[in-house]
């Protein structure tokens, strides 16, 4: 069984651009969002969270938005199964498409 994010829905990142990603970023709860998932990634492997494992201080509908900002973005993809729906970082596209460019964020944000 392949448990890889489908990505059918998330734009190709050769259609978006460094400063769409840098908009995304630039809020800190979404900023928070990613720190979470590449922490996630960093220590299972997976890389992925479902949304109720996000830990945010804001209401459900404003991490959907947050969420959904992310995705239009190209920074995140997320997949449904059964009645959980998983977030994904594309952290290995995005660091081929703006090498070093997660990181960096991640490291000024701290």
């Amino acid at each position: 069984m392949n448990n890889a994010p489908d990505l059918t829905d998330a734009p190709d990142l050769a259609d978006v651009d460094v400063l769409t990603v840098l908009q995304a970023l630039s809020d800190p709860v979404r900023l928070e969002i990613v720190r979470q998932l590449a922490a996630c990634c960093d220590v299972t492997g997976s890389g992925e969270l479902t949304c109720g494992q996000i830990d945010l201080p804001v209401s459900k509908s404003t991490t959907t938005h947050h969420l959904k900002t992310l995705a239009s973005a190209g920074i995140t993809a997320d997949r449904e199964q059964g009645t959980r729906k998983y977030v994904h970082l594309r952290r290995a596209e995005l660091d081929q498409r703006f090498p070093g460019l997660i990181d960096s964020v991640l490291r000024a944000a701290n």
